[in-house]
């Protein structure tokens, strides 16, 4: 398809594909919602797939004309992918070099040989924050249970007063921080800046992690006082390697996108000028494309070639770290697709009538939906693009910080109340040995504690922005 074809197809696609009144539209995006609800909790269908059916019957539902609806869904779809697929392949990527080097081992083994004593949750959780940045949800688990496990185990810790610090540090990059699939597709479609996002987000995120994770974990450890499970200890991925990168390259791998990003937006916020030489500059360089990429090259040679990788070795890490991906871009690009069938349905202006009619503050709608679609489907991707694309008229007049506090409150709603529909939850469960009710207790708790006091957070930074 031609790019000429691409742009005639998002033309069409922005125009209104119903012109259904306000209840029609209310009735027919609680049905799509609902039929994307009860495909992925009853039928256990695929999320890609239950986006994909949801969409084409949120326009039936709204009185669209079929071929309209497919329209809006793949335009949505196309545009979602070109603007944040390549991001999360090259995050993926980045984090396979971080595991697979043995760098993410380091900087566990260089912190932890450090810290001690009331100090191990602090250790935990800023391990966990470090390694969370560039790595999934469901990886950084991987990573960090061995070490979580055998912590507990030879300091003679409770579980919980070291597994909670590293799963909300985790989780709290996974919600509200690029380039996280989540916050990326929230940003692409509110059209907010990466780079404010970026630093808003680190604000919000550092008090956040701090009372969810060494604070709560007291009270965790009480509650569910269990011992590491034996059976449950892995082998760590840089068991086998004869070499392992240094702490420090390892560190400047994985945090220069991010300083990158966070230049860009420091520099468009002082010079404040496009003419301006050092912000054209700066511009290149701090674009998350540039940035990622920048991580990616530097990576293999500050971990892969620190670790005696071959040619072909690099090159096959590089390969692995792109398959299991597959399932996520796909998600995203569906959630894309129903969010353009949702604007194009005519449901933003439907939302917008109703902040007004309600006075429901923007930052408040965007939090109480994503809250309400974790609930229900379990997933935080699917919550946050979801509820993205139904609040996304509502930042269409708000200026670049509030935008990105509204990104950070879908993200900090996309993460409510972790239950049995989610599959992080049963992850937790089974690593920590826990049951259901123990999972609730802390795991469940942890969760809606990151999701009320971000959400806190980011309505003081409101009245202050």
């Amino acid at each position: 398809m031609t790019s000429l074809s691409v742009e005639m197809l998002a033309a069409d696609a922005a125009e209104p594909i119903t012109s259904a009144g306000n209840a029609q539209l209310g009735i027919a995006v609680l049905a799509g919602i609902a039929v994307i609800v009860l495909l992925i909790t009853k039928l256990k269908m695929h999320a890609f797939l239950a986006l994909t059916i949801g969409s084409l019957a949120l326009g039936s539902f709204a009185g669209a004309a079929p071929g309209d609806t497919i329209l809006s869904f793949t335009a949505g779809l196309g545009s979602t992918v070109s603007g944040v697929g390549v991001l999360i392949a090259l995050g993926a990527i980045l984090g396979k070099l971080l595991a697979d080097s043995g760098g993410a081992d380091q900087v566990v083994d260089t912190i932890l040989a450090k810290a001690g004593g009331r100090a191990m949750p602090w250790a935990m959780v800023l391990i966990a924050s470090i390694i969370g940045l560039p790595l999934f949800f469901e990886v950084g688990i991987v990573l960090m249970i061995p070490v979580v496990l055998l912590v507990a185990k030879r300091g003679n810790y409770s579980l919980m007063r070291i597994g909670i610090p590293a799963l909300a540090g985790l989780s709290v990059m996974h919600g509200l921080i690029p380039p996280h699939p989540g916050p990326l597709v929230a940003i692409d479609a509110l059209d907010a800046n990466l780079g404010v996002t970026l630093a808003l987000g680190v604000l919000v995120a550092i008090p956040t992690v701090i009372i969810a994770g060494p604070v709560f974990s007291r009270y965790a450890a009480r509650w569910v006082d269990i011992k590491p499970p034996e059976n449950m200890i892995p082998q760590r991925p840089s068991e086998d390697l004869e070499r392992r990168p240094s702490f420090g390259a390892t560190l400047a791998t994985i945090l220069l996108p991010v300083v990158l990003m966070l230049l860009n937006a420091l520099v468009e916020i002082v010079v404040d000028n496009p003419e301006n030489g050092l912000q054209k500059v700066t511009m290149v360089i701090g674009s998350p494309l540039i940035a990622l990429l920048a991580a990616v090259l530097v990576g293999m040679f500050t971990l892969g070639r620190a670790a005696r990788f071959t040619k072909d070795r690099i090159a096959g890490t590089v390969e692995k770290s792109l398959a299991p991906i597959a399932g996520i871009l796909l998600i995203v690009g569906a959630g894309g697709g129903f969010k353009q069938t949702l604007i194009d349905a005519g449901v933003g202006q439907m939302i917008l009538d109703f902040s007004e009619n309600w006075s429901i503050p923007a930052l408040l709608l965007g939090w109480l939906i994503a809250v309400a679609i974790r609930l229900a489907t379990g997933s935080a991707t699917v919550a946050t693009i979801s509820a993205a694309g139904l609040v996304a008229p509502l930042a269409a007049d708000m200026s670049t910080s509030h935008a990105a506090l509204l990104v950070l409150a879908v993200g900090a709603g996309s993460l409510f109340f972790s239950h049995v529909n989610d599959a992080g939850f049963w992850l937790v469960k089974e690593y920590f040995g826990m049951n259901v009710g123990q999972t609730i207790k802390t795991w469940s708790v942890m969760e809606t504690i990151i999701s009320v006091v971000a959400m806190a957070f980011i309505l003081l930074l409101s009245l202050l922005l």
